[in-house]
């Protein structure tokens, strides 16, 4: 009996432990399909995860070698998101690594042309618009209109750019309207590429770009500076603005120099000569010339300053060829003095290492009205500007025969005579405008300056043709 009740006790305690150990089997059973299930899912994501990657560095690489026909859209988006560094505007302060373009990307890039309007968030215009032509079929981007674009914003804002002189800062002045910031200048057979400092900056690592002129070149020296300055980090940029007759900024990343230096006549004015008269010198050089050597860029301007008539004449005699005389026909004179300048260019500038550009006359709107309270454009195409015509051959027939060395003319006169609207005006000055506008109003049109130009402003557009003949093929001027 005793027996028996062993061998059911025995039977009970092997079947509880069978049972704990199906329980036990049970539950790794489980946490291992569970743990499997997880396993499952982070392989999937992984792969998921590879294949998108590869997916992207495959688009990257292949792109710029995709075929003709595909939809551009396809592809641009990706591409520009990683080989394009960001917007200027969309920049706030922290410091940034010069990004090298993609010299593949560029070569995709000028082969096509599409519509922007379909990506209006890309940062970068320069590269996307390119248009398919050859340097022998030249667009003219001098030649087209002014097309309001109510969401056009400037691609600086003058507060940040303390070296713009107090009469070019139109808005920090107190004028009232920015309707003269929103006008796009659209040349009639061909998209011209926007303005894009970082890419400018790259493009001119280590180079040295001099503007020479007048205070209109210092007008285009005071845009430029601002533009590329408004693309680095402050603490990235050095300027020395203190003198009006040279100044210079330096993008410390890219090691870029922009200079300006003052010559309104390319030739020397001597105020100071042995026979106490003011004389415009024809056959020499300005002094400062020896500080434009050795420059990889230069632009030059000269016109404004010739033209000047009564008490505003600034030279008593003329010297040519060494001899002293009174009287001379501005054009005539005007050619002399650029034969010398056009000589100096001959006999100083390595064609192959620096790149040389005159810049056209700048349209003024004195007169009667003037350009006071203007708002607008002027929008009919047969407004002649008052420059002579015969100063403005002079020039165009002089680099056309400049056979040693090329100059590009940049053709700026035209585009910028419908632009009455984008001069300071009354607004040259923070608060004398106040004065001219409440008490001196028959005063206004000799006192509102309507030859230089508002900052932000048409200066802006020159520097974008400035930079699109420089680096961009298939863009130019057809003829003069």
């Amino acid at each position: 009996m005793h027996k028996a009740y062993l061998n059911i006790k025995e039977h009970i305690r092997v079947m509880e432990l069978s049972s704990s150990i199906n329980n036990t089997w049970k539950l790794c059973i489980i946490g291992s399909l569970f743990g499997f299930l997880i396993l499952l899912m982070f392989i999937n994501q992984n792969n998921q995860n590879a294949s998108f990657s590869a997916a992207k560095t495959t688009m990257l690489e292949f792109a710029p070698l995709a075929d003709a026909e595909a939809p551009i859209s396809t592809i641009i988006p990706d591409l520009l998101h990683h080989s394009i560094p960001p917007s200027p505007a969309n920049y706030v302060n922290e410091p940034i690594e010069p990004a090298k373009l993609d010299s593949d990307l560029t070569k995709h890039l000028k082969s096509t042309h599409y519509n922007d309007k379909a990506m209006p968030k890309i940062p970068q215009n320069t590269l996307e618009k390119q248009i398919n032509n050859s340097t022998e079929n030249k667009c003219n981007i001098f030649d087209g209109r002014w097309v309001y674009k109510p969401g056009e914003n400037p691609n600086y804002d003058t507060r940040r750019c303390s070296f713009i002189e107090e009469k070019m800062s139109c808005q920090k002045n107190g004028r009232p309207d920015f309707e003269y910031e929103k006008w796009r200048w659209e040349a009639k057979d061909c998209d011209i590429p926007l303005f894009n400092g970082r890419d400018m900056l790259e493009r001119l690592r280590n180079k040295r770009v001099i503007i020479v002129g007048d205070s209109l070149n210092r007008n285009m020296w005071e845009s430029l500076a601002c533009l590329l300055y408004s693309s680095v980090s402050p603490s990235r940029a050095e300027v020395n603005d203190k003198s009006s007759h040279y100044k210079v900024f330096k993008a410390k990343d890219y090691n870029t120099i922009l200079e300006f230096h003052w010559s309104p006549f390319l030739v020397e004015f001597d105020i100071k000569h042995r026979s106490g008269k003011k004389v415009l010198m024809l056959d020499k050089l300005s002094s400062n010339s020896q500080q434009w050597l050795g420059a990889d860029v230069m632009v030059f301007n000269s016109g404004h300053w010739w033209t000047h008539t009564g008490t505003f004449k600034k030279w008593d005699l003329l010297q040519h060829n060494g001899k002293l005389m009174e009287g001379m026909p501005v054009a005539h004179a005007y050619e002399l003095g650029m034969k010398t300048w056009a000589k100096w260019i001959k006999e100083n500038v390595d064609p192959m290492k620096t790149n040389v550009f005159f810049r056209s006359i700048s349209a003024q709107h004195n007169g009667r009205t003037g350009c006071y309270n203007v708002t607008q454009p002027l929008m009919d195409e047969s407004y002649i500007n008052h420059y002579p015509k015969s100063m403005v051959n002079v020039i165009e027939s002089l680099i056309i025969g400049m056979s040693k060395i090329k100059v590009t003319y940049l053709n700026i006169t035209k585009l910028s005579e419908y632009r009455i609207d984008a001069h300071p005006s009354v607004y040259r000055s923070s608060w004398k405008w106040k004065i001219y506008t409440s008490k001196y109003q028959r005063l206004i049109p000799s006192y509102a300056d309507c030859s230089h130009w508002c900052l932000p402003g048409l200066p802006d557009t020159w520097n974008r043709l400035f930079y699109v003949s420089l680096f961009f093929d298939g863009f130019g001027n057809k003829s003069s």
